[in-house]
């Protein structure tokens, strides 16, 4: 595992973008290693590569806002970034400001931000994360909704009409500091090359300090709009702001891939059927430089999930155990573009969604060292809970379920496969490390996302040590295997928000 993350973090592979040449080399040297291992091509075509088509785009932005007849011109990339939502070369648009609070609407919190307001061709300007950040007493508290992620909140105000979405940051709402904004949305952006829903002309981001100067300047005080989102009584607010905003965008119409292989199942009943395991090989290729670097190489993400899939892969074909059910491996791609390798999987399945047992993730993998615990995201959704704290058992491992407090569950590749009813698990490092002092796991944690987090500074190391990556797969292993081999397929437990699409039936 240390050979494969060593080399997929290389500088050759130039941060591993999707359509790139270091993106190409990454995805041929997984299909190499499928291919030695012995494991099927899995593709339609006979091969190891799904295609997907994709539409990137570099934008070059300038935004303009204030009061009518006072514009104030933020400086790009220190004060704002943005981008156009829609593959067009240039976007030239205007528009009246209207706050909107967490822009969330969620029923079964009784919440509604916009309370009905017609926000057709406005700009509208949100807070990340949800409400549940100042009050613990709704929403989920701390824990991050669906309803916190900016993706949410561009989906909901494209339902609405609007004209485009600016979102302001704080490094305690966003859960990751400028530094990451700047490097993740300066760069060329992705999207699926096919016919898109109705969507806004652009998005952006804005520092907390940018968007706090002009509503000073008509009168409105940042915080105390902020404080007042928090409660369900919130309207929506005109700030009396105008804004301008010009994006070029560099456009080229691509096709990258997901890298697929497959371990037949044994039993000619359900060999049709598959446990997935998941990781993105992708990361976000060259950007602005940082002490001298623009290569962000994305080590630890996402190098390390594809090399302990690789790990899983080879040790399942090396024990020589043949589960009933196939085993699918997919290197997804452009997951750093909104999970785009797996969304375009989910809409064109290899094996059929109902058919698919189960959905193992795994991404940013520990490579600190060997743990007494160990978690994983989505335990409390779905039967696959239990069977994940018998694998750990086996492996003496205490299951310690934190809150997600930076909504990762919604952030990668198992939740596209999720949203159409898959079960599915993302394998979470622990963070009691053997030989390591109380509270160091968490430190290291925090620092990583802070320092190295979609920044240049995501490098291999010569430190990293793989005992507790060999755990999660291992855990990982006993998860596919079970699940693989029982009697019906997993069920989403009746709470959560997710079901099974295709009349599956299981526990």
């Amino acid at each position: 595992m240390n050979a494969h993350l060593k080399y997929l973090a290389d500088d050759l592979l130039e941060g591993r973008a999707p359509a790139t040449r270091g993106g190409r080399l990454a995805a041929k040297y997984i299909a190499a290693q499928f291919a030695v291992l012995g494991l099927e091509p899995a593709a339609s075509d006979g091969s190891y590569f799904q295609p997907v088509a994709l539409v990137g785009m570099t934008p070059h932005p300038a935004l303009t806002w204030g009061k009518p007849g006072a514009p104030h011109q933020l400086k790009y990339l220190d004060e704002f970034v943005a981008w156009a939502e829609r593959p067009e070369t240039h976007v030239n648009v205007e528009g009246d400001v209207v706050f909107v609070g967490y822009g969330a609407q969620a029923p079964e919190w009784r919440w509604d931000d916009y309370k009905g307001t017609d926000v057709r061709g406005k700009v509208l300007l949100m807070l990340v994360n949800d409400p549940g950040l100042q009050d613990s007493t709704i929403f989920n508290g701390r824990a991050l909704t669906y309803y916190g992620r900016w993706t949410y909140k561009l989906e909901e105000a494209a339902r609405r009409g609007a004209l485009g979405a600016l979102l302001v940051h704080t490094t305690e709402s966003a859960t990751y500091g400028w530094d990451v904004v700047r490097g993740s949305w300066s760069v060329e952006q992705f999207k699926l090359d096919s016919s898109a829903a109705q969507s806004i002309a652009f998005a952006g981001w804005v520092t907390h300090d940018a968007a706090q100067a002009a509503l000073a300047q008509a009168g409105l005080s940042l915080d105390s709009l902020t404080r007042s989102a928090a409660r369900r009584d919130f309207r929506p607010v005109a700030t009396g702001v105008h804004v301008a905003v010009d994006i070029t965008s560099a456009l080229r119409h691509v096709q990258s891939e997901n890298v697929v292989a497959r371990l037949p199942g044994s039993d000619p009943a359900l060999a049709h059927e598959a446990v997935v395991f998941t990781a993105h090989w992708d990361h976000k290729g060259i950007g602005p430089a940082v002490n001298g670097d623009s290569i962000y190489n994305g080590a630890e993400d996402n190098a390390s999930g594809v090399a302990a899939m690789l790990g899983a892969a080879q040790a399942l074909v090396q024990s020589g155990a043949r589960p009933r059910r196939s085993v699918l491996f997919i290197a997804t791609t452009a997951e750093e573009s909104g999970l785009l390798g797996s969304e375009a999987y989910v809409r064109d399945p290899l094996i059929p969604l109902d058919r698919t047992a189960a959905v193992l993730n795994l991404d940013v993998v520990n490579v600190r060292g060997a743990t007494r615990d160990i978690d994983a995201l989505g335990i409390d959704r779905s039967a696959l809970g239990p069977v994940f704290e018998e694998s750990a058992r086996a492996e003496s491992l205490l299951v310690v379920h934190r809150p997600d407090v930076r909504g990762s569950f919604y952030r990668s590749d198992h939740f596209p496969f999720a949203k159409a009813g898959v079960p599915a698990l993302s394998i979470e490092p622990g963070e009691d490390f053997v030989g390591r002092p109380a509270g160091w796991g968490k430190e290291q944690q925090e620092r990583y996302n802070r320092e190295r987090y979609h920044q240049p500074g995501d490098e291999y190391q010569p430190t990293f040590r793989y005992d507790g990556m060999a755990q999660e797969v291992r855990v990982a292993l006993r998860v596919a295997l079970a699940v693989a081999n029982a009697t019906s397929l997993p069920r989403w437990l009746p709470s959560s928000e997710f079901q099974r699409r295709g009349g599956a039936t299981g526990p």
